[in-house]
């Protein structure tokens, strides 16, 4: 028995470390290939280490193309935004629905989950034509309003909620507490781990998302990065070198922000409610 699961374990790990190098390998090749010229890049020669090392790429996309900043500086408000508003509404929802008793409930919590079914790609022209109505096209709120709420991560906190503890309710509920500062005070900074899974889920998608800002954003100084990455690939020429230094500014907010809420990130998708 301890030979058969000592097999297991290896051949766990062994699928493990494959998979991680799958993943890694194309990271690093863009790595390097963000220091290398275009030349090198397209020359079709696949090495990690840059021949002619160069900051020029990062000096093109900061310096010479003036738009970039703005780029970011667009993602980092929409993306941030989203995510505070979706922690916020998304969790008074899920806890709304997992303790209030109220008429429709059940019929609400039916809606939610067909809403999980139908494919984004079938609400983008209604979307669009509402925007147009509203007068939001190629503005910050028309990309933000929309995505304020989801249904998944509405879902998510409910089943976190229902499987939180009633007696810490009861006992603040006891000291005087109305049902918001039980929920603002007790319930919602005990749900730091849910909260830190939502808040990455949420970001990422986000921070990631290239259709919408498609749809929505006409003025290249309203581009999102992922639509601004585009613009270095042409018609019939492709700056390989910027898009990849590009990338690499791209990859950094993700993954600082999954460094800091890694603590809690486990935690959170367990949806555990109790300390």
């Amino acid at each position: 028995m301890k030979k058969k699961a000592g097999f297991g374990k290896i051949f766990l790990y062994t699928i493990l470390v494959l998979y991680a190098i799958t993943t890694l390998v194309p990271f690093l090749w863009a790595l390097s290939s963000s220091f290398k010229t275009l030349q090198e890049i397209v020359s079709g020669t696949l090495s990690f280490i840059p021949k002619d090392f160069t900051l020029d790429n990062y000096k093109q996309i900061f310096i010479e193309q003036e738009l970039f900043p703005r780029w970011m500086l667009n993602s980092i408000v929409i993306a941030t935004i989203t995510t505070v508003l979706n922690l916020i509404f998304n969790s008074m929802a899920g806890y709304a629905l997992a303790r209030l008793a109220f008429p429709g409930k059940k019929l609400l919590f039916i809606v939610i989950l067909g809403v999980l079914m139908i494919p984004v790609q079938v609400t983008m022209i209604p979307n669009y034509l509402i925007l147009k109505e509203f007068g939001w096209l190629n503005s910050y709120q028309g990309m933000i309003v929309p995505a304020m709420i989801n249904a998944t991560y509405i879902f998510m906190m409910r089943q976190f909620f229902i499987n939180f503890p009633k007696e810490l309710e009861e006992a603040a509920e006891i000291d005087g507490l109305s049902r918001f500062g039980t929920f603002f005070r007790i319930v919602l900074p005990l749900a730091k781990p849910a909260l830190a899974a939502q808040a990455l889920f949420i970001f990422m998608g986000s921070w990631n998302d290239f259709m919408r800002p498609l749809i929505v954003m006409t003025d290249a100084d309203m581009f999102t990065l992922p639509l601004g990455l585009n613009t270095f690939k042409g018609q019939f020429v492709s700056y390989w070198n910027y898009i990849m230094a590009a990338s690499m500014v791209f990859t950094l907010p993700v993954l600082l922000l999954y460094a800091f809420f890694n603590r809690y990130f486990i935690k959170g998708i367990s949806f555990t409610g109790g300390k």
